[in-house]
């Protein structure tokens, strides 16, 4: 689940997070680890960046020739775009650019190019970065930010949470490689799933579990828990249930997930949910068993099978095949049964999710993908 922080976000549009530097380092390299020809000769955009202020810029900027780029997009909002606007202040280094203007840069966005040595030093890097005002607010939905799109190989971003599905969508059109940050519980999205399902978005190898931690403006509101101010008076907050997103290929995917047989896993598992069982609970509503925890995936089952969603974490295309997710609409041909009133007063949600029957009592589990094991 993810929590209120990112949840309020949402609700609100406080949506600036600003990814930590560390974080986008450690993603890359896998990518880089499993091809190191990724990014050669490609054209990378970070839309919806705030290049003065993310670290996406500062880091394929630094590492612009060790990654063979052949040219680097990065675009931003215009200030009287973003939630929190008051008392906006320009940066030093853009009040100090001979093309400075006060007017364009509250209505206009910016952006900022990389492809050639502008400094004649003999390297091409962040300091050779140059930038002008867009002839709009930098909406990625807009004409121009939609040709800058159409001219990229790779889109990588932490785009707006309250954007998600209109951005990946926007990616999907142009039929882009792409890497960008969400929330985990996009999986269960009717927009996202089908791409899960049909190989053609997994998630990214860096971010599994626990949390993460995004700088945010100072006019953030801190109002929850998990926030920081640190020496030099930044904000940040912990964000959970947040995963990278993407189409580019890496070496985990390929990783096959250890399984153990189904008696061991009941008899000797640490779960205290299923340990002691004689067999796994079969869903009402399914024909399928409930594997309540990914370590607990038996290997002596061939039939379908609901597990979490962070299944998606240690998923091997070449090991498991995504036949479906528990859900109202039956994407799966799994569903054996609907509810009624007659059944349970909360028919409609218990007809959303995979149902355990115990006694007389039906319980919902949380969102389950339906799983099967391939023939190796």
């Amino acid at each position: 689940m993810a929590n209120s922080n990112l949840s309020n976000a949402q609700k609100a549009k406080n949506d600036e997070f600003y990814t930590q530097y560390h974080d986008i380092e450690k993603e890359i390299n896998a990518y880089l680890e499993f091809n190191p020809d990724v990014f050669r000769n490609k054209t990378v955009l970070l839309p919806c960046d705030d290049p003065e202020w993310s670290n996406f810029t500062k880091f394929f900027a630094q590492n612009f020739e060790r990654f063979g780029l052949k040219k680097l997009i990065s675009t931003s909002y215009a200030a009287d775009s973003k939630k929190y606007k008051t008392g906006y202040q320009p940066t030093l280094f853009e009040v100090n650019d001979p093309q400075f203007d006060y007017n364009k840069t509250t209505k206009n966005g910016k952006i900022f190019t990389l492809a050639n040595d502008k400094t004649g030093d003999g390297k091409i890097d962040v300091n050779d970065l140059e930038w002008h005002y867009l002839a709009g607010d930098g909406d990625f939905k807009s004409k121009e930010i939609k040709k800058l799109r159409d001219e990229a190989d790779i889109i990588i971003t932490n785009p707006p949470f309250s954007l998600f599905r209109d951005f990946l969508a926007w990616i999907m059109q142009a039929g882009k490689q792409f890497l960008i940050i969400g929330n985990m519980n996009a999986i269960t999205y009717k927009e996202v799933f089908p791409l899960i399902k049909e190989n053609k978005m997994w998630l990214g190898p860096s971010i599994k579990s626990g949390d993460r931690e995004f700088q945010v403006p100072d006019e953030y509101p801190i109002n929850a828990a998990g926030w920081r101010i640190d020496e030099e008076g930044r904000k940040f907050l912990r964000i959970k249930g947040v995963r990278w997103f993407t189409n580019l290929d890496h070496g985990l995917r390929h990783q096959f997930l250890p399984l153990m047989i189904m008696g061991d896993n009941l008899k000797f598992s640490k779960h205290k949910e299923i340990k002691g069982k004689e067999s796994y609970d079969h869903y009402d509503n399914y024909d399928a068993i409930e594997v309540p925890f990914t370590d607990a995936i038996p290997s002596d089952y061939e039939g379908a099978m609901g597990v979490p969603i962070s299944f998606l974490d240690k998923y091997s295309p070449e090991q498991f095949e995504i036949v479906g997710i528990t859900d109202r609409d039956d994407n799966s041909g799994l569903k054996i049964k609907e509810y009624t009133e007659r059944d349970a007063p909360n028919y409609g949600d218990l007809n959303r999710r995979g149902v355990i029957k115990i006694g007389n009592e039906y319980k919902s589990t949380y969102a389950r993908l339906l799983i099967k094991k391939k023939t190796i």
